[in-house]
């Protein structure tokens, strides 16, 4: 059965500066803690990425999974799902942008996980709340920095 999580944040930055940061996954490890390496499988016409490899940290070792992103509700929605993983059978999500402000987006970040092998409980939420925090907090950061 999967978990799913559901977080919001306001960042001080304009839709589409906010979106635009969230589909740059190349630049991910310089701002995402536990991205380590991000490599683009496959990309569309327009040079969109379509198909992503992530290695990342989690549960104290490395693991890697490849994600899907649909560009059909951009820049609104970005989603994705998970194809290939080590430790998870199911990784799919969406970052929801909404203009509330001259500069003022609210960000909200879904997340629904399914680990191949069980985990206690205790570590599986430390696991959701550093995703969560890393999606949004460091989204947060990233945007607010750049222009």
């Amino acid at each position: 059965m999967a978990d799913t999580a559901t977080e919001q944040t306001v960042v001080a930055a304009p839709l589409e500066r906010c979106y635009r940061v969230a589909a740059d996954f190349e630049s991910y490890p310089q701002w995402a803690a536990d991205v380590k390496e991000v490599t683009v499988d496959e990309r569309d016409e327009q040079g969109k990425p379509l198909v992503v490899t992530y290695r990342a940290a989690a549960f104290g070792r490395s693991t890697s999974y490849t994600l899907s992103y649909n560009y059909g509700q951009a820049p609104q929605v970005l989603s994705w799902v998970q194809t290939k993983g080590d430790l998870t059978t199911k990784l799919d999500g969406r970052y929801e942008f909404e203009q509330i402000g001259d500069q003022e987006t609210q960000v909200t970040y879904h997340l629904e996980v399914e680990l191949k092998v069980p985990i206690p409980g205790f570590v599986k939420r430390r696991a959701e709340t550093r995703i969560r925090q890393t999606a949004l907090r460091e989204l947060r950061a990233r945007v607010e920095s750049t222009t």
